[in-house]
């Protein structure tokens, strides 16, 4: 659970260094765009490709993990949409108490409760359910040695961090000529190319844990990423654009809103079981596929401010 926790941590650091990039130079839609990518990401196409090839490695059997924890992150996943959803809905109905204001309020009211939310859900996890629970996998491993030190992991994963902040900058400079230049949509750029680079480390993580039939961590890995992102990452981002004096805010349109929201209730459908086979992982595969043509014939209806002068 821990491990589980760790690395959703540091591999989701990338998203949000380049989300308060983006903050500091005026392009919110640009971080709302990430952010959202990166949750689609890791619930379809990586939790997929982890499903897809733990089923290929133990195909003669159904692999299981731990029911509780997942419903309980689906529940989360289902609030943060409640989050998302109400904006967005309070906008397009043009039923805002003060226009432009209440919808700006009720983000940054939500965004404070969804922190809340998350911090206790940690102690939860943490604390409450660290004596009663009890890893599926009956087996495990007793010669598996770590390679590195606690203290190499520390540095280097702060070495990559700072790495990844230098980078970021450049990232979100070259975010708008890169859509001219090949024609492609922001949305499209934001929502599925960047979350894909962003999230290699989760990606690559998930599968290796599955292969050795440890869902439990690709669980932890792939869907407590997304549970992260949109219980912290978003509202943190909310709330750091406040500071900023940036608008950011939990609009993120009806197309994206609804989007998350289709893919939360199918991935809650697919955890409910508690097992996992190949067929189960192709599926949101192509989920996610479909997910990806979606956003390339999209055009972002919002006007993205440019980078301040």
């Amino acid at each position: 659970m821990v491990g589980g926790l760790l690395n959703a941590t540091f591999g989701n650091a990338t998203e949000l260094i380049i989300g308060i990039y983006a903050l500091r130079n005026g392009m919110t839609r640009v971080v709302q765009l990430s952010l959202l990518g990166s949750i689609l990401s890791n619930m379809l196409l990586v939790l997929g490709c982890a499903f897809f090839a733990g089923g290929l490695v133990f195909y003669r059997k159904e692999q299981v993990f731990d029911k509780a924890s997942a419903t309980v992150n689906s529940g989360l996943l289902l609030m943060a949409v409640m989050g998302l959803l109400f904006p967005a809905v309070l906008h397009f109905t043009h039923t805002e108490v003060h226009y432009g204001k209440s919808e700006l309020a009720l983000s940054r009211f939500s965004s404070c409760i969804m922190l809340v939310v998350y911090a206790a859900y940690l102690f939860f996890q943490l604390n409450t359910r660290k004596d009663s629970y009890v890893p599926l996998t009956e087996v495990e491993d007793d010669d598996e040695v770590p390679e590195i030190t606690k203290f190499e992991t520390i540095v280097w994963l702060s070495i990559m961090t700072a790495w990844i902040s230098i980078l970021s900058e450049y990232l979100v400079d070259a975010i708008e000529g890169a859509s001219l230049a090949w024609n492609i949509p922001i949305a499209f750029i934001g929502v599925i190319l960047l979350p894909i680079v962003g999230n290699a480390a989760e990606h690559a993580s998930a599968i290796m844990f599955a292969m050795k039939d440890k869902l439990d961590i690709s669980l932890g890995v792939a869907i407590g990423s997304s549970t992260q992102i949109s219980m912290f990452g978003i509202p943190f981002c909310v709330v750091v654009g406040w500071i900023m004096g940036e608008p950011m805010d939990l609009n993120f349109q009806l197309f994206e809103t609804a989007t998350l929201f289709i893919t939360v209730i199918v991935v809650a459908f697919f955890l409910q079981e508690g097992t996992s086979n190949y067929f189960k992982g192709l599926m949101l595969i192509l989920c996610y596929m479909i997910v990806a043509a979606s956003f390339f014939v999209h055009e972002d209806p919002s006007s993205e401010r440019g980078p301040k002068t």
